[in-house]
């Protein structure tokens, strides 16, 4: 049966469907629908509509962020409607998707300020000027109790215990509020608006935008969204979630060049591949080569890392910022070299040395600081420093350098 569907096909929506689908999950139907929906698209000179719903909880993004912009990307080079959702409303609530708590939720003020940062920093991946961006508040917040009790009526609670992470807190005897069941239905509602032909998502979102689908047949389309799940990037350390939470193990898109490369080198030699396939434009037949090099014992990982760090930053900066990283790279790590540019601070006898590192950027957090240093990850003129009291003494020197963990330093003057 599915031999013959493929016939009908023209190839080349096949091929298409096969490039937009690669590392995700399509449902329902896979490839062969979203085939289907390409061509239909195609025949009624009509572009899909591919919807992505965005939060903006914290002011930056992250190269986890980019594994769904990237296909918004794919989808808009093929002439397809991008459709940006900023959660004015949603927001508010907070997404309660794998939390094992209720999330607060953000002001107006807060959600406003993200999101143009947001904006900003997605048109390095997103040609903004050519998607449809538009606020969920702007009819979310319109709705009166009627609207509300219509949407909520199409779905049980049943069906809302059914979600993982809902089932474990109701389990455990942890509390639900009633406000995180309509997260889903609100995100959903928004499909029912923008009229979407395709929602994007992490794996995370997989309830949230399959009931898109329901809500959206709830409210009379027969021919409700395709949704696509994007896997969820490990951070640097391989271990967790690529997240602000962690920003030890987090590459964010304003991260220098220099930064970016070094945080690239150090991941997992078992997550080279991946991020070739997440975070790059390699082709399948490219990125399996590479696999194949990889297993050979005369190759070494680091020469793949260094291809991965060059081919990210040129997405992000340019191809001269690239090289000028690596050249940076090589003379720090392996020439032990400084970095050619590090900040100058003029500093007062006495200052704390965690006080510096959070003001100056060095450490995120004070228990962040405090963790470097007593892993021995802070040098005071290539001496370790494991004392989190230290305070910065230059004795007869007129100056020191600064180095916290393995890519941040800081020139400090008498």
């Amino acid at each position: 049966m599915e031999s013959e569907q493929i016939v009908k096909i023209p190839e080349t929506f096949i091929k298409e469907a096969e490039f937009l689908a690669r590392g995700a999950e399509v449902l329902p139907g896979g490839v062969i629908e979203l085939a289907k929906r390409l061509k239909k698209s195609s025949d009624e000179n009509k572009p899909l509509r591919v919807k992505l719903g965005l939060d903006p909880t914290r002011p930056d993004l992250h190269l986890g962020h980019s594994v769904v912009m990237r296909k918004l990307r794919q989808f808009q080079n093929l002439g397809h409607q991008v459709v940006l959702i900023i959660g004015g409303a949603t927001a508010m609530i907070g997404d309660p998707s794998g939390k094992s708590e209720t999330r607060p939720g953000l002001t107006k003020k807060e959600v406003d300020e993200n999101a143009k940062s947001y904006l900003e920093q997605m048109e390095k991946i997103i040609d903004i000027s050519r998607a449809e961006v538009v606020n969920n508040a702007d009819w979310l917040h319109k709705m009166d109790l009627t609207d509300l009790l219509k949407l909520a009526s199409n779905v049980t609670v049943a069906q809302m215990l059914v979600r993982e992470d809902f089932s474990k807190r109701y389990n455990e005897g942890r509390p639900i509020s009633i406000h995180e069941f309509f997260y889903p239905l609100m995100q959903a509602y928004d499909s029912v608006i923008v009229n979407s032909d395709v929602e994007l998502g992490g794996t995370d979102q997989r309830f949230n935008v399959l009931m898109g689908r329901d809500i959206q047949h709830a409210y009379g389309n027969d021919y409700p969204q395709m949704v696509m799940l994007t896997p969820l990037l490990e951070g640097t350390d391989g271990i967790q979630k690529m997240s602000k939470t962690y920003p030890e193990h987090c590459i964010s898109f304003t991260d220098s060049p220099q930064q970016m490369y070094g945080k690239i080198m150090s991941i997992p030699d078992d997550l080279i591949i991946r991020y070739f396939e997440l975070l790059t434009d390699l082709s399948s037949q490219e990125i399996q080569n590479h696999s194949e090099q990889l297993k050979m014992d005369y190759v070494n990982p680091r020469d793949y890392k260094m291809k991965l760090a060059k081919t990210i930053i040129i997405d992000y900066y340019s191809r001269e910022e690239a090289f000028r990283a690596e050249e940076e790279f090589i003379n720090i790590f392996r020439k032990k070299g400084l970095p050619e540019k590090i900040p100058e601070y003029n500093v007062a006898e006495g200052t704390s040395l965690v006080d510096f590192m959070i003001e100056k950027g060095l450490a995120d957090s004070k228990s962040e600081a405090k963790r470097l240093i007593k892993g021995g990850g802070v040098k005071l003129d290539n001496e370790k420093i494991f004392d989190i009291t230290r305070v910065i003494r230059f004795n007869d020197k007129d100056s020191l350098i600064l180095q916290a963990g393995k890519r941040k330093f800081a020139k400090l003057l008498k």
